[in-house]
């Protein structure tokens, strides 16, 4: 969902690389101006060591390798596992704000891929729909009514249970649960990125519900192969670095305040 307010996004905007990683390669330069010479070899190190991290981190080999970590091997088809579950829960991803195309705020790429294999398991398995997103802010439409709006529009899916209270994903796991267990539905199919998926799945859990997990857009090398080209270093990588590395360190927050 959009944290763009939470903790573990705060930390991922500037602990997590490339930020930290051009912070640090700054603070090496201007540590270079020290008169001692020894000072100032420690500083070209260290902006050499930043650049040369950040230029790994562009290398898809790199930025595969990483989200693979997180994802795992590709899961199998949820629907064997599904049957007696009781609900289908898609998490948001975020949203595009002022999408002139579409005259307006509108749900965000990572947002669509989640909804488009939700709405292809609703229509597989026959099960009721509960979405949660990022709550209205400042008068604008909230992600979940976004989420809604093209579930039925686009899809042809209709919402049972809606949420637009929580504003991050141990927040989602907590209302979720308590709008399906007034329902009696304990067991759910959980849509989210593969990347997303273990953090996900273990606050739904901990929020009392049992959980068959139903990953879609996989980034690392579940779906292929090591190519030549994963050799070369490209700006798509670095935000695929970006976002491995952002969750490792929200998964890493999760666990040491026990969120719950």
């Amino acid at each position: 969902m959009n944290e763009s307010l939470s903790l573990t996004y705060l930390v991922g905007g500037v602990v997590v690389p490339p930020v930290s990683l051009v912070l640090l390669a700054l603070l090496g330069l201007w540590i270079t101006r020290r008169r001692r010479a020894v000072v100032g070899a420690i500083g070209g190190a260290i902006a050499a060591t930043a650049l040369a991290a950040l230029l790994a981190l562009s290398l898809p080999v790199v930025a595969f390798a990483l989200m693979t970590r997180l994802e795992g091997p590709a899961a199998p088809d949820p629907r064997a596992a599904a049957r007696e579950a009781g609900a289908i829960v898609i998490l948001g991803g975020g949203v595009a704000r002022g999408a002139v195309e579409w005259g307006g705020d509108t749900v965000g790429l990572f947002t669509l891929q989640r909804l488009r294999y939700g709405a292809h398991l609703a229509k597989a398995l026959g099960l009721p729909v509960l979405i949660t997103g990022a709550a209205p802010a400042d008068g604008r439409p909230g992600e979940a009514a976004m989420m809604r709006d093209v579930l039925q529009r686009e899809f042809g899916v209709d919402v049972r249970w809606f949420d637009e209270r929580a504003r991050t994903t141990a927040g989602n796991a907590r209302e979720a649960a308590a709008l399906l267990r007034a329902a009696g539905v304990e067991r759910v199919v959980l849509v989210t990125h593969a990347f997303h998926m273990g953090r996900a799945r273990g606050v739904f859990e901990r929020a009392g519900l049992k959980v068959v997990p139903a990953p879609t857009g996989y980034m690392g090398y579940a779906g292929g192969a090591f190519e030549a080209a994963h050799l070369v270093p490209n700006g798509d990588a670095l935000r695929v670095s970006y976002v491995a590395l952002r969750e490792m360190a929200a998964r890493l927050l999760y666990r040491v305040v026990n969120r719950q």
